[in-house]
């Protein structure tokens, strides 16, 4: 594959599928994990996904950028959780409603998402270099 750009987007897009399946997977067998790990790692992996699919859309753009975006992306989803209105809340208690917009607001998904994002950006800060 000739062109580099392209090349990126289907590694991140790789890597999106991998962390989908990693937080599915947390959530699948969430009870044969250990309690931390089935504790925290889910939205982790969840804001690592975002940062990702961010790194997928903006490839052509330096990876703070998506860095940035992400976190602002995974709180403002996070502090939306605030907002209790019945309709979101109809939305939330789908599956996919819920795996999305979550199910309400908790000040340690902040650093669960952090961890994920920061994760996601230094491994990527590593590969790049």
């Amino acid at each position: 594959m000739h062109n580099p750009v392209i090349r990126s987007k289907l590694i991140y897009c790789g890597a999106v599928l991998l962390a989908v399946m990693l937080g599915l997977g947390t959530r699948a067998y969430g009870d044969q994990l250990p309690r931390f790990v089935s504790g925290h790692f889910g939205d982790a992996i969840w804001a690592g996904m975002i940062y990702l699919a961010f790194r997928v859309l903006l490839t052509r753009y330096p990876l703070r950028v998506s860095l940035i975006i992400s976190l602002c992306f995974s709180f403002g989803i996070e502090f939306s959780q605030l907002y209790q209105a019945e309709w979101i809340i109809h939305v939330r208690s789908t599956t996919a409603g819920g795996l999305i917009l979550g199910q309400g607001f908790l000040r340690i998904d902040l650093v669960r998402y952090t961890a994920g994002i920061l994760f996601c950006y230094v491994i990527d800060q590593i590969l790049q270099n």
